[in-house]
This record gives C-alpha cells, structure tokens and sequence, in this order.
C-alpha cells in the first residue's frame, strides 16, 4: 500500500522560510514524478512545483518560482520543498502527490497524480 506522509509544516512570519518532507512508502519511487499542492482556505487545490524521475527536471508555479525549491533523495524515497521569503499569500495545506505513470511528463493537474498524502499546515503571519 502507497504512502505518502508530510511533515515540516508549521506557523512562520513574512520572509522566513520553512522546509517540507514527504516521505513515500510501500513502492520505489525513483521512477515517478513527484510534485506539492496547495489549497488555501475557501479556494481550490493548485500545483506549486513537481520534479521527475531520472535527472530531475523539474517545474513550478509562476506564482513561487525563485522562491520554492523542490528536491527529492530517491534513496530515502523522500521528496522536499524549501520554501524561502514566504508570504501570507502561501499560507495553505500543502500536499504531497506521486504520479507513478512514469511518462516524461511533469504534470500540473490534479488528474495527474494518483496518490496523495494528508496535508500539511503551512501558516505564514504578516
């Protein structure tokens, strides 16, 4: 059974930064595109960044680019997001998905992914 836990979550002020862990069990993910989502309050789920398998290609949001920096250690079958000069507007429960397609593809839609982990609470204070 696929497992997706998130952790690192947690309140900051304006312009500090916060680090996300989530951690895959029950497969080998090394082959499959892993990406983190977002759903503020009262708003839709939406993409904030995803990496792929292989040499890592990665893409984000317009929205966190240059902020965001998403990574993964397919050894620890383990991906992150360091999240620096955070904003309100960032605050939201941020989600860990796998797309275990293995395509080349570095999905943005939900559709996309097949597992999901719980969420983590990310609270950034002006």
């Amino acid at each position: 059974q696929v497992q997706l836990v998130e952790s690192g979550g947690g309140l900051v002020q304006a312009g500090g930064s916060l680090r996300l862990s989530c951690a895959a069990s029950g497969r080998t993910f090394s082959r499959y595109t892993m990406g983190w989502f977002r759903q503020a309050p009262g708003k839709a789920r939406e993409f904030v960044a995803a990496i792929r398998w292989g040499r890592g290609v990665t893409n984000y949001a317009a929205s966190v680019k240059d902020r965001f920096t998403i990574s993964r250690d397919n050894a620890k079958n383990t991906v992150y997001l360091q999240m620096n000069s955070l904003k309100p507007e960032d605050t939201a429960v941020y989600y860990c998905a796998v797309d275990s397609s293995t395509t080349i593809r570095i999905g943005v839609a939900m559709a996309e992914y097949d597992y999901w982990g719980q969420g983590t609470q990310v609270t950034v204070s002006s």
